[in-house]
């Protein structure tokens, strides 16, 4: 569970709610059944609209994430990078062939296996760029979803109180309710706001920042397996790849 996201929702729901009642309001006002459905039908309806299905599923999934944190293992590649480098240099890329099943990250082994075959380096990082933004692009795709339903959601909300005060304006006759109608037809406003400000915009920068820590440790892997094949010093190899990494993540090793 990432603390930091729990805790954030607890302090903008609980801050909002404790002001209201500072306010002498009671958070049963804001319990409004129509007004929820009409922000979150309104606003899952607009997304639905806007987005492919595919996009959508994976979204959900992303969202769920984004509650975990998200831990990624800068360790085991750099060390399986750098003994891999010193293979290398010792004897050839060649001799790295037989360590391939041993390696736990996939992407490592598939890019030596090119380095393995002789294919042009360049052409290799092309191949791998390539897969990498390929994939950044369908995470952020899904994890837009969450951007536009921030979008939509305040719109919606306006539509709900509008709608509200239609009702109450059709009801003129009755001035003792003409108040309390009021009150309940901006509950969808504030629904909307909220829903946007504290959920669906937080959850889509998450979203956002987690799948650009991905890709970059995609990256270190790809640079770290492409320096091999160079056959540059695995201490200036380190170096690189240490560089993709905090002071927190991992202490050099030597």
């Amino acid at each position: 569970m990432d603390r930091a996201t729990v805790i954030g929702l607890f302090i903008g729901i609980g801050g909002i709610l404790l002001g209201n009642f500072l306010e002498g309001g009671h958070i049963a006002s804001l319990m409004q059944g129509t007004a929820f459905l009409i922000v979150v039908a309104g606003t899952a309806g607009a997304v639905l609209i806007s987005n492919r299905s595919r996009d959508i599923k994976l979204g959900y999934k992303l969202f769920r994430e984004s509650f975990s944190e998200q831990k990624l293992n800068y360790d085991q590649p750099i060390s399986e990078i750098l003994e891999c480098s010193r293979l290398a240099k010792k004897e050839s890329t060649l001799a790295l062939e037989p360590k391939l099943n041993q390696l736990q990250s996939p992407m490592l082994k598939e890019i030596l296996k090119n380095v393995i075959d002789g294919v042009d380096l360049k052409l290799t990082r092309q191949i791998f760029e390539n897969i990498i933004e390929k994939e950044e692009q369908k995470l952020m795709a899904a994890g837009k979803i969450w951007q536009d339903a921030g979008g939509f959601s305040p719109t919606i909300g306006i539509i709900g109180a509008v709608l509200g005060l239609i009702h109450v304006m059709g009801n003129l006759s009755d001035t003792a309710k003409l108040g309390t109608g009021i009150a309940v037809a901006f509950v969808a406003t504030i629904y909307g706001v909220g829903f946007a400000n504290l959920i669906f915009i937080p959850i889509s920068n998450k979203i956002k920042k987690n799948v650009q820590e991905r890709s970059r440790h995609k990256y270190m892997i790809l640079d770290g397996a492409l320096l091999v094949g160079t056959g540059l010093s695995p201490l200036l190899i380190e170096q690189k790849l240490i560089s993709y990494t905090s002071t927190n993540e991992r202490n050099l090793k030597r």
